[in-house]
Protein backbone atom coordinates (compact mmCIF):
# COMPACT_ATOMS: atom_id res chain seq x y z
CA UNK A 1 0.00 0.00 0.00
CA UNK A 2 2.72 2.21 0.69
CA UNK A 3 4.24 1.21 -2.30
CA UNK A 4 1.64 2.82 -4.08
CA UNK A 5 1.07 5.98 -2.65
CA UNK A 6 4.61 6.83 -3.27
CA UNK A 7 3.57 6.39 -6.76
CA UNK A 8 1.38 9.19 -6.44
CA UNK A 9 3.07 11.38 -4.44
CA UNK A 10 6.44 11.05 -7.51
CA UNK A 11 3.46 11.07 -10.27
CA UNK A 12 2.01 14.47 -8.94
CA UNK A 13 5.95 16.05 -8.17
CA UNK A 14 6.55 14.73 -11.70
CA UNK A 15 3.82 16.83 -13.40
CA UNK A 16 4.76 19.64 -11.32
CA UNK A 17 8.94 19.55 -11.58
CA UNK A 18 9.42 17.78 -14.98
CA UNK A 19 10.03 19.67 -18.49
CA UNK A 20 7.77 18.62 -21.42
CA UNK A 21 10.78 19.18 -23.97
CA UNK A 22 13.76 19.98 -22.38
CA UNK A 23 16.92 17.98 -25.07
CA UNK A 24 19.90 20.34 -25.18
CA UNK A 25 23.34 18.06 -24.57
CA UNK A 26 21.13 15.12 -25.79
CA UNK A 27 18.35 15.41 -23.35
CA UNK A 28 20.76 16.37 -20.07
CA UNK A 29 20.12 19.84 -19.69
CA UNK A 30 22.97 22.25 -20.61
CA UNK A 31 23.20 23.75 -16.82
CA UNK A 32 21.09 24.07 -13.42
CA UNK A 33 19.44 26.90 -12.52
CA UNK A 34 19.78 30.60 -13.31
CA UNK A 35 23.36 31.40 -12.19
CA UNK A 36 25.01 27.63 -13.62
CA UNK A 37 22.40 28.41 -16.89
CA UNK A 38 23.80 31.51 -17.93
CA UNK A 39 27.27 29.91 -17.40
CA UNK A 40 26.78 27.41 -20.31
CA UNK A 41 26.65 25.06 -17.11
CA UNK A 42 30.28 25.07 -16.16
CA UNK A 43 29.62 25.32 -12.50
CA UNK A 44 31.25 22.18 -11.28
CA UNK A 45 34.07 23.91 -9.14
CA UNK A 46 32.02 27.05 -8.36
CA UNK A 47 28.66 26.98 -5.88
CA UNK A 48 26.12 29.93 -5.92
CA UNK A 49 22.98 28.42 -4.92
CA UNK A 50 21.49 25.46 -3.42
CA UNK A 51 20.64 24.10 -7.27
CA UNK A 52 24.39 23.37 -7.37
CA UNK A 53 23.63 19.57 -6.12
CA UNK A 54 22.15 19.12 -9.06
CA UNK A 55 25.60 19.27 -10.40
CA UNK A 56 28.27 18.41 -7.54
CA UNK A 57 26.74 17.96 -3.85
CA UNK A 58 29.84 19.04 -2.62
CA UNK A 59 29.16 22.96 -3.29
CA UNK A 60 26.50 22.56 -1.35
CA UNK A 61 29.09 23.25 1.89
CA UNK A 62 29.94 26.54 0.75
CA UNK A 63 26.49 28.31 0.03
CA UNK A 64 24.97 28.53 3.48
CA UNK A 65 21.05 28.69 4.21
CA UNK A 66 18.72 29.92 1.48
CA UNK A 67 16.07 29.04 -0.43
CA UNK A 68 15.94 29.19 -4.94
CA UNK A 69 12.63 29.17 -6.96
CA UNK A 70 13.47 29.73 -10.37
CA UNK A 71 11.29 28.85 -13.35
CA UNK A 72 12.10 28.61 -16.77
CA UNK A 73 10.46 28.92 -20.08
CA UNK A 74 11.44 26.72 -22.65
CA UNK A 75 11.17 26.82 -26.55
CA UNK A 76 12.66 24.82 -28.99
CA UNK A 77 11.59 24.71 -32.63
CA UNK A 78 11.83 21.10 -34.46
CA UNK A 79 11.17 20.14 -38.19
CA UNK A 80 12.15 16.95 -40.62
CA UNK A 81 12.56 17.41 -44.16
CA UNK A 82 12.17 14.18 -46.60
CA UNK A 83 13.65 14.56 -49.76
CA UNK A 84 13.11 11.48 -52.65
CA UNK A 85 10.27 9.19 -53.37
CA UNK A 86 10.01 6.37 -51.54
CA UNK A 87 8.59 5.29 -47.99
CA UNK A 88 8.09 8.72 -46.44
CA UNK A 89 5.67 11.47 -47.90
CA UNK A 90 8.75 14.41 -49.00
CA UNK A 91 8.51 18.09 -48.38
CA UNK A 92 9.11 19.56 -44.16
CA UNK A 93 7.40 18.91 -41.26
CA UNK A 94 7.68 21.24 -38.13
CA UNK A 95 6.40 19.59 -34.79
CA UNK A 96 3.74 21.67 -32.71
CA UNK A 97 3.97 23.05 -29.10
CA UNK A 98 6.88 25.19 -29.01
CA UNK A 99 6.59 26.71 -25.54
CA UNK A 100 6.94 24.35 -21.89
CA UNK A 101 6.87 26.15 -18.41
CA UNK A 102 9.70 24.59 -16.48
CA UNK A 103 10.06 25.27 -12.20
CA UNK A 104 12.79 24.91 -10.20
CA UNK A 105 13.58 24.26 -6.29
CA UNK A 106 16.48 24.23 -4.33
CA UNK A 107 17.24 24.76 -0.85
CA UNK A 108 20.34 24.19 2.00
CA UNK A 109 20.56 24.48 5.64
CA UNK A 110 23.91 24.40 7.68
CA UNK A 111 24.32 22.15 10.76
CA UNK A 112 27.01 23.47 11.82
CA UNK A 113 30.39 25.00 10.82
CA UNK A 114 31.26 22.24 8.34
CA UNK A 115 28.04 19.83 7.67
CA UNK A 116 25.05 21.22 5.59
CA UNK A 117 21.92 19.18 4.42
CA UNK A 118 19.61 20.06 1.27
CA UNK A 119 17.18 19.38 -1.20
CA UNK A 120 16.70 19.99 -5.05
CA UNK A 121 13.93 19.77 -7.01
CA UNK A 122 14.57 20.04 -11.09
CA UNK A 123 13.72 18.26 -14.32
CA UNK A 124 16.92 16.89 -16.04
CA UNK A 125 15.56 16.47 -19.22
CA UNK A 126 12.87 15.12 -21.63
CA UNK A 127 12.10 14.19 -25.68
CA UNK A 128 8.69 16.12 -27.36
CA UNK A 129 7.78 15.76 -30.78
CA UNK A 130 3.79 16.43 -31.99
CA UNK A 131 3.70 16.11 -35.98
CA UNK A 132 0.25 17.18 -37.16
CA UNK A 133 -1.22 14.10 -38.95
CA UNK A 134 -1.18 14.97 -42.70
CA UNK A 135 -1.84 13.03 -45.18
CA UNK A 136 0.38 11.88 -46.91
CA UNK A 137 0.33 12.17 -51.02
CA UNK A 138 2.61 9.86 -51.60
CA UNK A 139 5.47 6.90 -50.32
CA UNK A 140 4.22 3.32 -48.37
CA UNK A 141 1.59 5.68 -46.35
CA UNK A 142 -0.51 7.53 -49.51
CA UNK A 143 -3.29 8.57 -48.26
CA UNK A 144 -2.90 7.97 -44.86
CA UNK A 145 -2.19 10.76 -42.47
CA UNK A 146 0.42 10.92 -40.11
CA UNK A 147 4.07 10.66 -40.49
CA UNK A 148 4.35 6.89 -40.55
CA UNK A 149 0.83 6.60 -41.67
CA UNK A 150 -0.99 6.18 -38.39
CA UNK A 151 -2.30 10.00 -37.29
CA UNK A 152 -0.59 12.15 -35.41
CA UNK A 153 2.79 11.60 -34.70
CA UNK A 154 5.19 12.31 -31.90
CA UNK A 155 6.32 11.08 -28.55
CA UNK A 156 6.09 12.80 -25.06
CA UNK A 157 9.22 11.90 -22.19
CA UNK A 158 9.89 14.09 -19.07
CA UNK A 159 11.67 13.26 -15.79
CA UNK A 160 11.62 14.98 -12.59
CA UNK A 161 14.43 14.32 -9.76
CA UNK A 162 14.18 14.71 -5.87
CA UNK A 163 17.68 15.24 -4.57
CA UNK A 164 18.61 15.24 -1.47
CA UNK A 165 22.44 15.94 -0.13
CA UNK A 166 24.62 16.02 2.75
CA UNK A 167 28.14 17.52 2.29
CA UNK A 168 30.58 18.41 4.24
CA UNK A 169 34.13 20.45 4.51
CA UNK A 170 37.23 19.98 5.80
CA UNK A 171 40.34 22.10 6.41
CA UNK A 172 38.60 25.29 7.33
CA UNK A 173 36.81 24.71 3.83
CA UNK A 174 39.56 24.11 1.73
CA UNK A 175 37.98 20.44 0.77
CA UNK A 176 34.49 19.54 0.52
CA UNK A 177 32.67 16.24 -0.48
CA UNK A 178 29.07 15.68 -0.74
CA UNK A 179 26.56 12.88 -1.91
CA UNK A 180 23.16 12.81 -3.02
CA UNK A 181 20.59 10.14 -2.86
CA UNK A 182 18.66 10.42 -6.53
CA UNK A 183 14.83 9.97 -6.40
CA UNK A 184 13.57 9.99 -10.27
CA UNK A 185 10.31 9.64 -12.21
CA UNK A 186 9.93 9.24 -15.91
CA UNK A 187 6.61 9.84 -17.66
CA UNK A 188 6.12 8.66 -21.66
CA UNK A 189 3.52 8.24 -24.05
CA UNK A 190 4.20 7.66 -27.79
CA UNK A 191 0.91 7.88 -30.82
CA UNK A 192 1.52 7.31 -34.43
CA UNK A 193 4.11 4.63 -34.54
CA UNK A 194 1.33 1.33 -35.04
CA UNK A 195 2.59 0.64 -38.56
CA UNK A 196 5.84 -0.47 -37.27
CA UNK A 197 4.06 -3.07 -35.29
CA UNK A 198 1.64 -3.78 -38.80
CA UNK A 199 4.80 -4.16 -40.92
CA UNK A 200 5.91 -7.14 -38.54
CA UNK A 201 9.12 -4.56 -36.82
CA UNK A 202 7.85 -4.97 -33.17
CA UNK A 203 7.87 -8.03 -30.47
CA UNK A 204 4.84 -6.83 -28.92
CA UNK A 205 2.66 -4.75 -30.82
CA UNK A 206 -0.13 -4.50 -28.24
CA UNK A 207 2.18 -2.66 -26.64
CA UNK A 208 4.27 -0.14 -29.23
CA UNK A 209 1.82 2.83 -29.87
CA UNK A 210 -0.89 4.54 -28.29
CA UNK A 211 -1.44 3.39 -25.06
CA UNK A 212 -1.85 6.69 -23.00
CA UNK A 213 0.75 7.89 -20.33
CA UNK A 214 2.93 5.44 -18.59
CA UNK A 215 4.97 6.08 -15.45
CA UNK A 216 8.60 4.95 -14.20
CA UNK A 217 10.63 5.44 -11.38
CA UNK A 218 13.88 4.59 -10.00
CA UNK A 219 16.45 5.89 -7.71
CA UNK A 220 20.35 6.19 -8.38
CA UNK A 221 23.05 8.64 -6.45
CA UNK A 222 25.46 11.57 -7.29
CA UNK A 223 29.03 12.05 -5.59
CA UNK A 224 31.24 15.33 -5.74
CA UNK A 225 33.87 16.64 -4.33
CA UNK A 226 35.99 19.70 -4.39
CA UNK A 227 39.45 21.35 -3.44
CA UNK A 228 40.99 24.55 -3.25
CA UNK A 229 44.44 23.65 -5.10
CA UNK A 230 45.62 27.35 -4.87
CA UNK A 231 44.21 30.47 -3.25
CA UNK A 232 41.39 31.55 -5.53
CA UNK A 233 41.54 28.25 -7.87
CA UNK A 234 39.01 25.46 -7.37
CA UNK A 235 39.26 22.09 -9.02
CA UNK A 236 35.27 20.39 -8.83
CA UNK A 237 34.66 16.63 -10.08
CA UNK A 238 31.31 14.73 -9.38
CA UNK A 239 29.79 11.20 -10.89
CA UNK A 240 26.58 10.32 -11.27
CA UNK A 241 25.28 6.68 -10.86
CA UNK A 242 22.69 5.18 -13.67
CA UNK A 243 19.22 5.57 -12.17
CA UNK A 244 17.61 2.04 -12.27
CA UNK A 245 14.06 2.83 -13.87
CA UNK A 246 10.97 0.57 -13.17
CA UNK A 247 9.95 -0.55 -16.88
CA UNK A 248 7.31 1.41 -19.06
CA UNK A 249 5.33 -1.13 -19.56
CA UNK A 250 2.58 0.30 -21.96
CA UNK A 251 5.33 0.26 -24.22
CA UNK A 252 7.07 -3.13 -23.73
CA UNK A 253 6.93 -3.06 -27.80
CA UNK A 254 8.88 -0.07 -28.32
CA UNK A 255 12.05 0.02 -26.12
CA UNK A 256 14.54 -2.26 -25.83
CA UNK A 257 14.18 -5.27 -22.77
CA UNK A 258 10.53 -5.27 -22.74
CA UNK A 259 10.43 -1.30 -21.91
CA UNK A 260 13.21 -0.31 -20.37
CA UNK A 261 14.59 3.03 -20.39
CA UNK A 262 17.12 3.59 -17.52
CA UNK A 263 18.93 7.34 -16.81
CA UNK A 264 22.54 6.73 -18.00
CA UNK A 265 25.48 7.87 -15.86
CA UNK A 266 27.66 11.03 -16.08
CA UNK A 267 30.86 12.48 -15.35
CA UNK A 268 31.67 15.94 -14.68
CA UNK A 269 34.99 17.86 -13.88
CA UNK A 270 35.62 21.69 -13.74
CA UNK A 271 37.97 24.67 -12.59
CA UNK A 272 37.13 27.98 -11.54
CA UNK A 273 39.50 30.39 -11.10
CA UNK A 274 38.94 33.83 -9.54
CA UNK A 275 40.85 36.02 -11.98
CA UNK A 276 40.84 39.00 -9.39
CA UNK A 277 38.06 40.44 -7.05
CA UNK A 278 36.05 40.82 -9.53
CA UNK A 279 36.07 38.41 -12.21
CA UNK A 280 35.64 34.54 -12.37
CA UNK A 281 36.63 32.03 -15.16
CA UNK A 282 35.16 28.73 -15.29
CA UNK A 283 35.54 25.37 -17.48
CA UNK A 284 33.69 22.56 -17.57
CA UNK A 285 33.72 18.53 -18.85
CA UNK A 286 31.08 16.85 -19.02
CA UNK A 287 30.55 13.14 -20.33
CA UNK A 288 26.98 11.24 -20.51
CA UNK A 289 27.18 7.14 -21.76
CA UNK A 290 23.64 7.66 -23.82
CA UNK A 291 25.04 4.04 -25.70
CA UNK A 292 24.88 2.40 -22.21
CA UNK A 293 21.18 2.49 -22.20
CA UNK A 294 19.65 -0.07 -25.15
CA UNK A 295 16.95 1.85 -25.44
CA UNK A 296 18.38 4.71 -26.50
CA UNK A 297 21.77 3.32 -27.65
CA UNK A 298 20.90 0.04 -30.18
CA UNK A 299 20.75 1.32 -33.77
CA UNK A 300 17.66 0.74 -35.37
CA UNK A 301 19.05 -1.87 -37.45
CA UNK A 302 18.83 -4.52 -35.45
CA UNK A 303 16.18 -7.15 -33.73
CA UNK A 304 12.56 -6.40 -32.96
CA UNK A 305 11.65 -3.35 -30.77
CA UNK A 306 11.27 -4.39 -27.58
CA UNK A 307 13.64 -7.36 -27.16
CA UNK A 308 16.38 -7.36 -25.13
CA UNK A 309 18.75 -6.09 -28.37
CA UNK A 310 16.25 -4.68 -30.14
CA UNK A 311 15.82 -1.50 -32.22
CA UNK A 312 16.73 1.64 -30.41
CA UNK A 313 17.80 5.56 -31.32
CA UNK A 314 21.29 4.57 -32.53
CA UNK A 315 22.70 7.32 -29.86
CA UNK A 316 26.26 8.04 -29.07
CA UNK A 317 27.64 8.61 -25.84
CA UNK A 318 28.31 12.97 -25.89
CA UNK A 319 31.67 14.94 -24.32
CA UNK A 320 30.40 18.66 -23.96
CA UNK A 321 33.13 21.04 -23.01
CA UNK A 322 31.73 24.34 -21.46
CA UNK A 323 33.58 28.35 -20.63
CA UNK A 324 31.56 30.65 -18.65
CA UNK A 325 32.82 33.42 -17.34
CA UNK A 326 30.95 36.36 -14.54
CA UNK A 327 32.04 39.52 -13.56
CA UNK A 328 30.83 41.47 -10.43
CA UNK A 329 30.97 45.17 -10.81
CA UNK A 330 29.74 46.43 -7.67
CA UNK A 331 28.11 44.42 -4.73
CA UNK A 332 24.75 44.57 -6.00
CA UNK A 333 25.26 43.51 -9.69
CA UNK A 334 26.53 39.89 -10.92
CA UNK A 335 26.86 39.87 -14.66
CA UNK A 336 27.16 36.37 -16.57
CA UNK A 337 28.05 34.82 -19.86
CA UNK A 338 28.66 31.30 -21.12
CA UNK A 339 29.33 28.90 -24.32
CA UNK A 340 29.33 24.96 -24.72
CA UNK A 341 29.74 22.65 -27.47
CA UNK A 342 29.04 19.01 -27.53
CA UNK A 343 28.92 16.45 -30.77
CA UNK A 344 25.55 15.69 -31.00
CA UNK A 345 24.83 11.93 -30.52
CA UNK A 346 22.80 10.81 -33.42
CA UNK A 347 24.48 9.40 -36.20
CA UNK A 348 23.10 10.09 -40.23
CA UNK A 349 22.09 6.41 -40.32
CA UNK A 350 20.44 6.83 -37.55
CA UNK A 351 18.00 9.79 -38.64
CA UNK A 352 14.43 7.59 -39.04
CA UNK A 353 13.85 6.83 -36.02
CA UNK A 354 15.28 9.80 -34.64
CA UNK A 355 12.30 11.94 -36.09
CA UNK A 356 10.65 10.99 -33.01
CA UNK A 357 13.46 12.96 -30.63
CA UNK A 358 15.81 14.63 -32.64
CA UNK A 359 17.94 15.83 -29.86
CA UNK A 360 20.61 17.16 -32.08
CA UNK A 361 22.18 20.46 -30.95
CA UNK A 362 25.93 21.13 -30.06
CA UNK A 363 26.20 24.85 -29.43
CA UNK A 364 24.91 26.95 -26.50
CA UNK A 365 25.12 30.40 -26.20
CA UNK A 366 24.14 31.93 -22.81
CA UNK A 367 24.36 35.22 -21.07
CA UNK A 368 22.35 36.26 -17.29
CA UNK A 369 22.83 38.50 -14.47
CA UNK A 370 22.32 38.55 -10.67
CA UNK A 371 20.95 41.62 -8.99
CA UNK A 372 20.45 41.66 -5.17
CA UNK A 373 17.90 43.60 -3.12
CA UNK A 374 19.19 44.27 0.18
CA UNK A 375 21.39 41.57 2.32
CA UNK A 376 18.79 38.68 1.84
CA UNK A 377 17.23 38.26 -1.53
CA UNK A 378 18.56 38.38 -4.86
CA UNK A 379 17.02 37.96 -8.50
CA UNK A 380 18.34 36.14 -11.28
CA UNK A 381 18.03 35.98 -14.92
CA UNK A 382 19.64 33.76 -17.48
CA UNK A 383 19.19 33.32 -21.68
CA UNK A 384 20.47 30.53 -23.85
CA UNK A 385 20.25 30.22 -27.39
CA UNK A 386 21.20 27.03 -29.25
CA UNK A 387 21.53 27.88 -32.94
CA UNK A 388 19.93 25.58 -35.52
CA UNK A 389 21.60 22.16 -36.26
CA UNK A 390 20.99 19.98 -39.27
CA UNK A 391 21.73 16.00 -39.53
CA UNK A 392 21.27 14.40 -42.48
CA UNK A 393 21.06 10.66 -43.85
CA UNK A 394 19.54 8.10 -45.95
CA UNK A 395 16.33 6.51 -44.48
CA UNK A 396 17.21 2.50 -43.62
CA UNK A 397 13.94 1.50 -45.27
CA UNK A 398 13.72 3.27 -48.66
CA UNK A 399 16.33 3.62 -50.64
CA UNK A 400 16.89 6.84 -52.25
CA UNK A 401 14.90 8.45 -49.93
CA UNK A 402 17.05 10.89 -47.26
CA UNK A 403 15.90 12.79 -44.13
CA UNK A 404 17.14 15.78 -42.33
CA UNK A 405 16.58 16.70 -38.63
CA UNK A 406 16.82 19.91 -37.25
CA UNK A 407 15.95 21.92 -34.08
CA UNK A 408 16.72 25.32 -32.18
CA UNK A 409 16.55 26.38 -29.09
CA UNK A 410 15.77 29.81 -26.55
CA UNK A 411 14.81 29.65 -23.20
CA UNK A 412 14.27 32.31 -20.47
CA UNK A 413 15.02 31.73 -16.88
CA UNK A 414 14.22 33.90 -13.59
CA UNK A 415 14.88 32.88 -10.00
CA UNK A 416 14.01 34.67 -6.57
CA UNK A 417 16.54 33.60 -4.00
CA UNK A 418 17.02 34.40 -0.20
CA UNK A 419 19.53 33.91 2.02
CA UNK A 420 18.51 33.04 5.90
Amino acid sequence: MAWYTHRYVLAGLLAGFAPAALATNGYFAHGYGARGKALAGATTALAQDAIVAAINPAGLAYVGDRLDLEFELFSPHREYRVNGGGMLATGSVESDSEYFPIPTLGWSYRLDDSQTVGLAMYGNGGMNTDYKPLVNGNGLFAGAPGTFGAGRTGIDMAQAFIVGTYARSFDHGRYALGISPIFAAQTFKARGLSTFGAFGFSADPDHLSDNGRDYSFGAGFRIGGLAELLPGLRLGASYKSRVFMSKFDRYAGLFAQDGGFDIPDSFNVGLSWDVNAALTANFDVEHIRYSEIKSVGNPFRGNLLGYADGRGFGWNDMTIYKFGAQWKPDPLWTLRGGVSYGQQPIEGSEVLFNILAPGVQEWHLTGGFSRALGQRVELSFAVMYSPQKTVSGPNPLSPGQSIDLSMSQFSLQFAWSRRF
